[in-house]
């Protein structure tokens, strides 16, 4: 009850989504549907592209059981969760937001680039020692 002894109107967030005019409810409504697209767990991400375990398991090379133990797992490798999101077709970027400054996109190395980084060690090694 309010203090004047009225009882207190409470509304639903249906009847305030109602009440808004057209454009602004369906402004809400797209915003809503971002905003849920965005948080979604590796199983719910995989379904929502309409995928199921064997074929994301086939693309990765592995078994659908893995798939289910990297589903459900709480801790992730990072080449792991790469792996996984390129095998739904996707790319992995990781953002830092930090409460003082910009946020920072980090770059990962690639496999391959790290395999070339060697190779370049290596040959440069070959030439630097006497035969």
């Amino acid at each position: 009850m309010k203090a004047s002894g009225k009882p207190a109107v409470t509304r639903t967030l249906e009847e305030i989504i109602a009440a808004l005019p057209a454009s602004r409810r369906r402004a809400v409504e797209t915003r809503a549907v971002e905003l849920i697209e965005q948080e979604l767990s590796l199983k719910e991400l995989r379904r929502s592209l309409r995928l199921t375990q064997t074929e994301v398991a086939r693309r990765l090379r592995k078994g659908q059981d893995a798939v289910s133990r990297i589903e459900t797992r709480d801790d992730l490798l990072l080449s792991t969760l790469r792996d996984y999101v390129a095998a739904l077709d996707g790319r992995l970027e990781m953002i830092c937001h930090f409460k003082d400054r910009r946020a920072v996109r980090i770059v990962a190395v690639r496999p391959q680039a790290r395999q070339s980084a060697q190779t370049r060690a290596k040959r440069r090694l070959a030439r630097a020692t006497p035969a």
